[in-house]
């Protein structure tokens, strides 16, 4: 088993954004990832507060990087689609306890 230390990276975006997130993940160092797709739940007071329009149709980005770059993935995807972008991004990491099948 590979004892190199991986995180898996999260990303939720605005339907469509799902390619500038890996562009971004990629240019960072990171192989490739997995698409999900979903729906927000955010509500009106959300939207009042922040000023912005949330559109409920998501994709849901997920790449297993080595923990070194996570912070440059991390960085990188909230550039390029971060809450300030029309991506409406949002990024976060957890860690992996074990992995199989990665650089092996």
């Amino acid at each position: 088993m590979n004892e190199q230390k991986y995180e898996l990276v999260f990303c939720i975006v605005n339907t469509g954004f799902s390619e500038t997130v890996m562009d971004a993940a990629k240019k960072a160092g990171a192989g490739g990832g997995t698409l999900l797709r979903g729906r927000g739940t955010a509500d009106r007071e959300a939207e009042e507060f922040f000023h912005i329009n949330i559109q409920p149709e998501k994709e849901i980005v997920m790449i297993i990087v080595p923990e070194s770059i996570k912070d440059d993935v991390l960085l990188g995807i909230y550039r390029e689609a971060g809450l300030n972008t029309a991506g409406m991004g949002i990024a976060f990491s957890l860690p992996v306890d074990k992995a199989v099948g990665l650089g092996e």
